[in-house]
């Protein structure tokens, strides 16, 4: 398993990145100053992309595995390498997702709590409605691990 750091094209991976978000306008808006990362593991299994989000706090703006490689560490592995990497840099990593069964267990289970929420900011943001294991998803939640 390899972890690259990638700095050009990368739109190249948007059918990974629409996987975590669903609407392209939105992931112009941090692709461009994001530092993408790709896990590729005998080829590309997923990608994270990271912002300074500011007063040392780095946030994970976009985190996908491919979805027949779900379940098998990829994503855990990505988030241990960005909390290896960014140490001593930033003092919490923050994430913001959907009210999701899926990821916020996820997130909890890689070592994140609950920090804060902004409502209705999927409704708000975004075309149309967003659904994650038949829930919409209206606000946004927040969680932070030190780092």
């Amino acid at each position: 398993m390899e972890i690259k750091v990638i700095t050009e094209n990368k739109k190249q991976f948007l059918s990974l990145l629409l996987l975590a978000d669903e609407q392209e306008d939105m992931i112009d808006k941090y692709i461009t100053d994001g530092t993408m990362y790709v896990l590729e593991d005998n080829g590309v299994k997923g990608e994270c992309v990271v912002i300074d989000a500011g007063n040392r706090v780095l946030e994970i703006k976009n985190i996908a595995i491919r979805p027949d490689c779900q379940g098998k560490g990829y994503g855990k592995a990505l988030i241990d390498f960005i909390v290896r990497k960014y140490k001593g840099e930033y003092s919490v990593l923050q994430v913001g997702t959907g009210e999701s069964p899926l990821t916020i267990p996820f997130y909890e289970k890689c070592g994140f709590v609950r920090s804060h929420s902004i409502k209705n900011f999927f409704t708000d943001n975004y075309d149309q409605p967003i659904y994650e294991s038949g829930i919409q998803l209206v606000d946004m939640i927040y969680l932070k691990r030190n780092l």
